[in-house]
Order: structure tokens, then sequence, then C-alpha cells
């Protein structure tokens, strides 16, 4: 076929530059649901994607987003001016420059604070040392937090405008960022999601829209399942939905008859058994589902 009008990215699976479509994703904190994608995006628009999130938020729920937690390569030092003129807080990484990591590293030890974080593994008792910086780019000063004995040879250094939570809290929360990344993963294991089915961006938006409601779906049935509830879709796929039946279609609805699986008590115990649930686009005919005597 024609060659793809698509520009040239890094890929970190493949580590190298080449013709791929870039895509932004959003997820709630709290409920770790995606609440917003975007694959139609251009190197020229990348940076104040952020904004068109913060927008797309403010019409959904009536109000700018609270904390927003992301990566240093995600957008720029104007849009972050952007982000506090509106009031929206946010939370990122700092590139290390060998003139701040000489001024860190010559701190004597007790500018550096202890603390101890809830979590399980390795790397709890992080050092920290705060101060106020200004960055090229933004007019006020930001809260920077330098962390080390987190397993890395140089400090982490954090950047926020968030000058009330404390420095642990701010620390514990950005790691919590991996969820969005591990969601990711399990989005290209269960749908293949780094897959390009086709050279037409919009198309793959398509895909990646389809992708994210797909994988809420995923999840709210995983809420409804005992010792299911953070399975990933793969998982769920291969226990419950990769099922064989026979379909028994009448005037008042269809009744899928379930052949006999091992995972089945999970279906029964969350209600399936005893679920008809009417089907709008069927005139409100019922969907049944009848499981083989245990």
């Amino acid at each position: 076929g024609d060659q793809a009008v698509l520009e040239k990215h890094y890929v970190p699976r493949r580590s190298q530059r080449t013709r791929a479509v870039l895509t932004f994703f959003a997820q709630d904190h709290a409920a770790g649901d995606m609440v917003y994608s975007n694959a139609d995006i251009t190197k020229a628009e990348q940076a104040a994607e952020i904004i068109a999130f913060a927008d797309y938020w403010k019409n959904a729920t009536g109000s700018d987003p609270g904390l927003l937690v992301f990566d240093s390569q995600l957008t720029t030092c104007k849009i972050l001016e952007e982000l506090s003129a509106r009031g929206i807080t946010w939370l990122t990484l700092r590139q290390r420059g060998k003139t701040e990591l000489a001024r860190l590293a010559a701190l004597p030890a007790s500018e550096w604070k202890g603390a101890v974080i809830a979590r399980s593994g390795r790397y709890r008792r992080p050092r920290m040392h705060e101060d106020m910086i200004k960055l090229t780019g933004i007019s006020g000063q930001v809260r920077q937090i330098a962390i080390k004995n987190i397993g890395r040879d140089e400090p982490t250094l954090l950047i926020t405008n968030d000058t009330d939570t404390t420095r642990k809290a701010l620390f514990a929360r950005y790691a919590e960022r991996m969820m969005i990344e591990n969601e990711l993963d399990a989005y290209i294991g269960g749908f293949h999601l780094d897959a390009l089915t086709s050279g037409v961006s919009l198309n793959v938006d398509l895909d990646t829209t389809l992708t994210v409601i797909a994988g809420n779906l995923y999840r709210l049935l995983a809420l409804k399942l005992s010792r299911y509830e953070h399975a990933t879709p793969g998982t769920l796929w291969r226990d419950f939905l990769d099922a064989t039946g026979t379909l028994h279609i009448d005037q008042a609805g269809v009744t899928c008859a379930l052949n006999l699986r091992s995972h089945h008590p999970a279906l029964i115990d969350a209600g399936f058994a005893e679920m008809e649930t009417p089907i709008p686009w069927w005139d409100n005919r019922t969907l049944k589902f009848r499981f083989p005597p245990r």
C-alpha cells in the first residue's frame, strides 16, 4: 500500500525512532479507570495535550482537574505556567542537570530528612531535601523535592506547584504513577494496543477509544468477581469470556446456556445465574445466563 502518513516517534519497545501514532492517556487515580485518550496528536500539539485534557475534564465535570501527575517528557514549562495560572496543581519530574546534581551533592547530611513510606518491597526509607527553585519559562518559584536512597545512583527530582502537601505524601503519590503504565501494559497484552490497524491516525484514534471503553468494561466485570478485582483483561478473557455454550432464542429474549467450566462458581456467586438484563436494542428483551449444575 501507500506510505503511511505518520510522523516518526521514539518507540521504546523497538528502541528506535519509527513511524508511529503518538497517544495520550489519562487515568483517574481514585478509581483506576482510564478517563481520556487521544491518538490523533502531532509533535506540534503534544505539549498542549494536557491542556486539552483539562478542558475536557472541566466540560465533563464542571471544574478543573485536581492534582495532575505526569512524566517529565509530557509537556513544557510554558504549559506548566498555564496550568498554574488556571489554579491546577501538578506534580512531575525534573531532568537532572550537572549543576543541580553538584549542588545537591555538596549539601551536608543534615539537610536530608528521612521518611518511611507505607508500601511493600524495598526503598521504603528515602531521604529528601526540599527547595524553592526558579525554572526558565515559569514566572514564580516552584517546589523541588530531591529524593535519594530509592535505588538510583543520582537523586530523583520532583517539582510541583503544590506547597501544602507534605513531601512524603507527594513522593508516595508520584510513585503511584506506574499504575497507568501497568494499565497500558494490560491493554497491550489483552487488546494489542501497540499494533497499528491502519496508517490513518483517525482510525487508530477510534481503536484507542474503543480499547479504553473495553478496558473499563472489563474492570467493571472484575469488580463483581471475588478475588478477581485486580485481574487484567487477559485473565478475565481466559477464565470467563472465552467460553462456549448454546443460545436459546424466543420471544422473551435470549438465554445463553454455558458449557461447564471450572471458573463458573465465581460467576454464580456474583449473581450472574439469577440476572436478567433487558437489552434496549432488542426491544427490551432479556439476556439470561444458564449454568450447568455444580
